[in-house]
């Protein structure tokens, strides 16, 4: 391990790929190895965002702290937004840090790499559509969904003491975008408002009184998945009063309503943008190539082009497979490139012969969550022999043991273990939605 000497194996983003990365690197190299630079202070999986956004999960009792993560795992933990890099000098810059009160509580640091891997993830693409960015919420972090639960229970309370005078209250939900962010996110509030009428809001008829829109520009929802996953969603949702409409191109939106192509008018209370990714606006100034997206290009081996000792992994690499097509955006790949780019980093840290075999994306399939009680999705690839359509309870369990899978990765078996217990007896005796 002399070679590591040089400076640290340094990861930029504790998202599902990066997180994993630098626990593995950690467990095995020590903490004086391997830093991870995060600019928040805990850890949430990406695809349970909705759930936060619904109330139905409390990110304050889902969140993983970063600190203690790295104490478990025996890496650094560097709080704090990467800012920069000098190639030359292998330094990434990390901003300096103040207070709520104004006062520094980091300078500006240098971290000197000898590997760097870049994992931050991706943020909304709004494809120049005039208002949406001022009039929209996007589900990109845990503060954002957290936003959107308590503004969903305001509306919630405004239409409650409406009903209760008499008067007719109502709350316009819009959901812009059929991808899986959008139809788990329609399917979680319509579960969620059947909840809070256990908890005080009596006059509010969740079915009717709560009318959520799925907005999508193609012929489907869930377009990038089976024709049969896509139905079964569109059923399902059908028989939740969530009205989907497709073939909708979104031409601008204002305060309170978001016309078509067509000149239709939707008004909402609330409007949520779903419909597409980019990678950060930052990666385009680091003078790595981007693709028109943002997302830095990789080769075959997940290296930076033009730079073997970077990486990029997950939602903020464009990474081509042997057909041309992109690797997809989704947890699983990045899962398969930190295990990759962990291979790939101690190689060079043990002196070993560079990794030859190229990544290779393997699809497994998909699932999408419909509630608590229910999902869809396909299996694909050497568990079935082809293509296996699932739904209801039994692919519930599959998309729950994912989130599983994911925090054995950071967590270890045993902490999982003792994790999913306990969270399971704090439900039996708190309430199913967040009320605060």
């Amino acid at each position: 391990m002399e070679n590591a000497r040089s400076g640290s194996i340094v990861v930029i983003g504790g998202g599902a790929g990066g997180l994993e990365l630098v626990c593995r690197l950690g467990r095995k190299l020590g903490r004086d190895k391997v830093v991870l630079v995060e600019r928040n202070l805990t850890h949430i999986w990406k695809p349970t965002l909705h759930e936060v956004a619904a109330g139905t999960l409390d990110m304050n009792q889902e969140g993983l702290s970063y600190p203690m993560l790295a104490y478990q795992n025996n890496f650094t933990f560097v709080y704090g937004t990467f800012s920069g890099i000098d190639v030359a000098a292998n330094e990434i810059v990390v901003s300096a840090l103040g207070g709520e009160n104004g006062g520094l509580v980091y300078p500006e640091r240098r971290i000197k790499f000898f590997r760097l891997c870049i994992s931050v993830g991706s943020t909304s693409n709004y494809y120049n559509t005039p208002g949406a960015d001022e009039n929209t919420i996007s589900l990109n972090s845990p503060q954002d969904a957290d936003r959107f639960r308590a503004e969903m229970m305001a509306q919630m309370i405004r239409a409650e003491n409406e009903k209760a005078k008499g008067n007719a209250g109502a709350i316009d939900v819009v959901i812009i975008g059929g991808g899986a962010t959008g139809v788990e996110l329609a399917a979680e509030l319509r579960e969620a408002g059947g909840i809070y009428a256990n908890y005080g809001f009596t006059h509010l008829e969740p079915n009717t009184d709560v009318r959520i829109s799925l907005l999508e520009g193609s012929g489907r929802i869930l377009a990038p998945l089976s024709e049969r996953v896509s139905n079964g969603a569109t059923h399902l949702l059908a028989k939740r009063n969530v009205a989907v409409v497709t073939n909708c191109r979104v031409s601008r939106i204002e305060k309170d309503h978001l016309l078509d192509a067509g000149g239709k008018r939707y008004d909402f209370d609330m409007c949520v943008w779903a419909a597409g990714i980019k990678a950060p606006d930052f990666l385009a100034s680091l003078g790595f190539p981007t693709n028109r997206i943002g997302q830095i290009e990789v080769t075959d081996r997940l290296n930076v082009k033009g730079h073997e000792h970077i990486y990029a992994l997950g939602d903020c690499a464009s990474c081509m497979q042997a057909d041309g097509k992109p690797v997809p955006p989704r947890a699983q790949a990045a899962h398969q490139q930190a295990a990759y780019v962990y291979n790939a980093i101690m190689s060079a840290v043990e002196g070993r012969e560079p990794v030859k075999q190229p990544y290779c994306y393997k699809d497994y399939g998909s699932l999408v969550s419909l509630g608590t009680q229910t999902s869809v999705g396909s299996l694909m690839g050497s568990l079935t022999g082809g293509s296996l359509f699932v739904d209801g309870l039994f692919a519930r369990w599959l998309y729950i043991s994912l989130h599983l899978m994911h925090h054995k990765a950071i967590l270890g078996f045993g902490r999982t273990v003792v994790l999913a217990i306990a969270r399971a007896l704090v439900k039996r005796s708190t309430a199913l939605v967040k009320l605060h």
